[in-house]
């Protein structure tokens, strides 16, 4: 199944300040395989919560939602350190969807 992927501007902006560009093409080339139905390293969490674990870095985590055949892929980035507050606010984010 193909997945149309929406991102948001907090993402967007997170990913263009990663600073560790391994990581920044990591992360894009797993949005890319999302888009082609393949999630790789994933699950998901309560509240129809997803995170995409990106092994790069410090643990970047992506968080993200599926409605339909649309998935709301980075509500939120972030890695492991921040990674409570990130859930939180991904949380809020699906909510105003």
């Amino acid at each position: 199944m193909r997945y149309e992927v929406r991102t948001t501007m907090a993402f967007r902006t997170w990913l263009k300040r990663l600073r560790d560009l391994n990581a920044r093409t990591r992360v894009a080339d797993r949005i890319r395989r999302v888009e082609a139905g393949n999630f790789g390293d994933h699950k998901f969490l309560p509240g129809d919560l997803g995170e995409l674990r990106v092994n790069a870095g410090p643990g970047y985590r992506v968080y993200f939602t599926i409605r339909g055949s649309v998935v709301f892929i980075a509500l939120v980035g972030g890695d492991k350190s921040t990674q409570q507050r990130d859930i939180e606010r991904a949380r809020q984010m699906i909510n105003d969807l």
